[in-house]
């Protein structure tokens, strides 16, 4: 069986070169996973023009194709993002708009094009909103063909008002850690039956 392939889609709205707390435990999540001999790779959104639309390819300057082509090759697809108030970024739904533009494609048995790829979600922030930043995450998702495991949204949120960021004041939380393994080793578990024993082609072709 060939490797398991994982990427990260970074939702921070900060470009590469920036601190990202959404970057740091994504990053976590990928360690373990690399560990376990999956491949993996994160992609800053905030790098790249994505168009809006709900379409595989806006056109013009348009980068969502050469992401899009990642994801396409990912066994594990995981969404990171952070919190602001209350809500997953805009980049998150930006990117879950796009992967929805596509759902219509199929794979070579006729079934939506993610189907057999696992999912999950990692949010970092202040206050509140990561279990409904995660919930909308998911079920936007596996509404579209994603497979979703058990307990697969790993995240931290600092107290209410200004205060330390999870880079800060996160990394020792033992909730925290212990979602971040059960994100890694669920997506990863589910990837290999996926890719030993696909979902069968009955009830479920486009």
């Amino acid at each position: 069986m060939s490797a398991i392939k994982a990427v990260v889609l970074n939702a921070s709205l900060k470009s590469s070169g920036e601190e990202s707390n959404t970057e740091v435990l994504s990053a976590e999540v990928l360690e373990l996973l690399e560990n376990e001999g999956a491949e993996t790779e994160m992609i800053r959104l905030a790098d790249y023009n994505i168009a809006f639309g709900i379409a595989e390819d806006m056109g013009e300057e348009d980068e969502w194709p050469q992401i899009f082509e990642r994801i396409e090759a990912a066994d594990i697809v995981i969404i990171g993002t952070p919190l602001w108030l209350g809500e997953k970024s805009s980049l998150a739904t930006l990117a879950i708009e796009r992967l929805y533009g596509s759902s219509s494609e199929t794979n070579d048995k006729g079934q939506a094009i993610y189907y057999n790829k696992v999912a999950g979600v990692v949010v970092t922030g202040n206050e509140d909103g990561a279990k409904h930043a995660a919930a909308s995450i998911l079920y936007g998702l596996s509404h579209i063909g994603f497979v979703i495991p058990p307990n697969v949204d790993a995240y931290w949120v600092g107290e209410a008002g200004p205060g330390p960021s999870y880079i800060e004041g996160g990394k020792e939380n033992d909730f925290t850690k212990s979602h971040v393994k059960m994100l890694a080793y669920n997506t990863l578990h589910l990837a290999k039956m996926l890719k030993a024993q696909p979902i069968p082609a009955e009830g479920n072709v486009m």
